[in-house]
């Protein structure tokens, strides 16, 4: 059954072991014991008390731990917070507010995925990797109407709503076909960063939607397995690049190949045939990217949200192992110029404007809170788009 096949598990994860220890456990650098300012509407329903919490001016103990707290709790705390905008908590509380509450962005999520045509072609891209594995063979007629729509939402959605959709916190279980579809549209964007024309494109769009299709073909039972890989096991899922090739037969060469080598390094570490640069097509080097831009994302699904800039920092450490540095750079050059002025969750749980960035630090971009621009910074950072439509 396809829909076992696309739960959560090493199919999210089995591609990046290589890059895992690269990325940074959530907020290392946060003292646990060190009591912060965080706004008040981080508290939720259900939640339970770690440490002891305090009110605004961090003198008066508002609710003591190891308590689970309710909605009237809540609302009661609000009001003995002399309706403070903020509260102190301790590090280690904040990392639960940020990982654990329920329903964050979930609500303007689905609303953003509706309105854009995400959601239908979401649903229509799970209905043809369903098909092909069922089927193993594509069908041209249901790729067509998936293809269709991605290249219709791609062209009128803006690029700040694309970035904002693939980087929300999304259900483990509906991984591969939004991860295909995150790559379709990553590709695109970066076609038209680079000024391509609207056939090479297209064929990035296609390439990007199509290039993990063969692991509906891989053993569920290694896709799902609730650990990291045995050798033996990334041996047989790294064959699924040899199932898209094969499965994409009625296209052009140029298609197959470039659909089937994301994962070819131009440093020659990659596979399946270790290819070095001037063999890696430019449109392989750029799903290579794609893929690892959205899958940095899917791994915050255990930890929570996280915003395109720290996303960026990340890919841009990682390129070191083999990605195109000069694609890299494309990524971090556009991603943030078109976000300037969009809204994003601030660490704290307030609401900022992005208003600049500096691309040596293209973590930390500057952000209007309160009428101040401001630097971010490990303390205070951007922790996800935002959208409150």
């Amino acid at each position: 059954m396809l829909q076992t096949a696309l739960i959560g598990g090493n199919i999210m994860s089995e591609e990046h072991n290589n890059f895992d220890d690269n990325i940074d456990d959530f907020e290392d650098s946060k003292n646990d014991d060190v009591l912060i300012s965080v706004s008040i509407d981080l508290l939720y329903d259900g939640m339970l008390v770690q440490d002891d919490i305090y009110d605004s001016s961090g003198d008066r103990l508002l609710i003591i731990s190891g308590n689970t707290l309710s909605k009237d709790q809540i609302d009661r705390i609000k009001r003995l917070n002399s309706h403070g905008a903020n509260i102190y908590v301790t590090g280690r509380t904040h990392k639960t507010m940020l990982t654990k509450r329920p329903g964050v962005g979930i609500e303007s999520r689905s609303k953003v995925e509706e309105a854009t045509g995400y959601a239908r072609t979401k649903d229509e891209t799970f209905e043809l990797l369903r098909e092909i594995a069922d089927n193993k063979t594509v069908n041209m007629e249901s790729l067509y109407i998936v293809l269709n729509e991605l290249s219709d939402h791609f062209e009128f959605t803006p690029p700040s709503v694309i970035m904002f959709l693939i980087n929300a916190m999304a259900p483990i279980d509906e991984y591969l076909q939004r991860h295909s579809v995150n790559v379709g549209l990553l590709n695109g964007l970066t076609g038209r960063w680079m000024g391509m024309p609207e056939d090479e494109i297209s064929k990035l769009v296609l390439i990007g939607l199509m290039h993990d299709c063969g692991k509906v073909l891989l053993p569920p039972k290694i896709l799902n397995a609730p650990r990291k890989l045995t050798t033996v096991e990334y041996e047989v899922v790294k064959k699924h690049v040899d199932h898209t090739y094969d499965l994409l037969s009625e296209f052009p060469e140029p298609v197959r190949l470039a659909a089937s080598s994301h994962h070819e390094r131009i440093n020659g570490e990659g596979y399946a045939y270790k290819l070095s640069r001037d063999d890696v097509m430019l449109e392989a080097r750029i799903t290579a990217i794609s893929d690892t831009y959205d899958a940095i994302v899917s791994q915050r699904v255990y930890q929570g949200p996280q915003s395109p800039f720290k996303t960026l920092s990340i890919l841009d450490n990682i390129s070191e192992n083999g990605l195109d540095k000069d694609v890299v750079r494309i990524f971090k050059e556009n991603i943030p110029r078109d976000l300037i002025g969009k809204p994003v969750m601030m660490s704290d749980g307030t609401i900022g404007v992005i208003r600049k960035y500096d691309l040596s630090d293209i973590e930390h971009p500057f952000v209007e809170l309160n009428g101040r621009v401001k630097k971010t910074n490990e303390n205070l950072y951007a922790m996800s788009l935002y959208s409150d439509d």
